[in-house]
């Protein structure tokens, strides 16, 4: 905010008032001095310059006082202890400047390693990643910890390419641990397994053997699950899409014909609870359901469908997205339908998300 042309004018607000206090100074009386006032000048200026530039103003101040107040009568005179509470001044405040500046360095530090995390947990998607044309945002309900339990990856591979999005249950770097656990899985196996239910049970292995490696180390997190859609786009059939669904929001095909349908919800219960609806540890079946190239598979997690106004009224998505492809069939392409649901989104709650926000829209590229 006080930059021109890129270059720092932090240092103006600290000069003008430095030079307006002794005008004011200088054209009053001498039953109203108010050159004791440039103690705030160097205060100013660890605020808002850096370190070199609050000394510079904490110098600049005292001398300043001696040059003013030595131009008057000797009765006029403010005197030494003014001259004194200015240096005093200067001090404290060159301290609290680089205490300041510490803790900025600290803070960007600690933001870089966020960003770090995120990138390695929502890693980078290059544009037609897999014969898909994709896109995808994430919004933290924490906007200090830029990541969460939220997780979404697209694998290609000798089988076809596959695409994972989910929730893990609650928050924080507990969550953040679960996600990362998940991804990795989902990497290797949808790469190596030709069978996507293979892929769906190595999944739910892994999220138990993560929560056994937490309660191994003293970290029980209890029943901790995931919500997720796994999709696998076969190379021999453009116009289909396996998907299996682990208890999560069943995506929305959007047709840039208009059409907007939901897909069936499934009978999967969310990773990690698996083996309460099949003993013998077998994932929910795969479904296979007809997308053409003409339609987007759009995705979400609870963030969006729970995203609640001011009387409490949920986030219609559906009813939204269909009403904005009957106007504009464009908004049915990955990017724009991204942008309008995360727009929407944040419209509908006012800014204010409870919950990790991530919305995933995909779709294969014309051959």
């Amino acid at each position: 905010m006080l930059r021109v042309r890129g270059r720092s004018v932090a240092w103006l607000p600290p000069l003008v008032l430095l030079l307006g206090i002794v005008t004011v100074d200088l054209h009053t009386t001498a039953s109203f001095r108010m050159i004791s006032w440039l103690v705030l000048v160097p205060g100013i200026a660890a605020a808002i310059c850096g370190v070199w530039g609050t000394v510079a103003f904490a110098v600049l101040a005292p001398m300043t006082y001696v040059a003013v107040d030595s131009q008057l009568p000797p009765q006029h005179q403010a005197g030494p202890a003014d001259l004194v509470l200015a240096a005093i001044g200067g001090v404290l405040a060159t301290a609290a400047c680089v205490v300041r500046v510490r803790g900025e360095a600290r803070a960007l530090h600690m933001a870089d390693i966020a960003d770090t995390v995120r990138r390695t947990l929502l890693r980078p998607l290059p544009s037609g990643w897999g014969g898909l044309d994709h896109a995808g945002v994430y919004l933290a309900a924490d906007s200090d910890a830029r990541v969460g339990g939220d997780f979404y990856d697209i694998q290609p591979g000798p089988y076809g390419t596959r695409v994972l999005v989910g929730d893990v249950q609650g928050k924080g770097l507990r969550a953040v641990e679960t996600a990362a656990a998940l991804l990795g899985t989902f990497r290797e196996a949808a790469y190596h397994e030709p069978d996507l239910r293979t892929v769906a049970r190595r999944l739910e292995t892994r999220l138990r053997r993560h929560r056994d490696h937490q309660a191994a180390l003293g970290r029980a997190e209890g029943d901790r699950f995931a919500t997720a859609v796994l999709l696998g786009f076969p190379p021999d059939a453009v116009d289909s899409v396996d998907v299996v669904n682990f208890g999560h929001d069943p995506p929305l095909v959007v047709g840039d014909d208009g059409r907007v349908r939901q897909l069936p919800p499934g009978d999967g219960l969310p990773l990690g609870l698996g083996e309460l609806a099949r003993p013998d540890g077998q994932p929910p079946p795969v479904r296979t359901v007809r997308v053409s190239t003409a339609e987007t598979l759009l995705l979400t997690t609870d963030g969006v469908t729970e995203a609640r106004d001011g009387r409490g009224a949920f986030y219609p998505l559906a009813r939204e997205v269909a009403k904005a492809v009957a106007q504009d069939p464009r908004v049915a392409r990955p990017r724009r339908l991204v942008t309008f649901v995360r727009d929407g989104t944040l419209r509908h709650c006012g800014g204010r998300l409870d919950d990790d926000t991530t919305v995933f829209a995909v779709r294969r590229r014309p051959l």
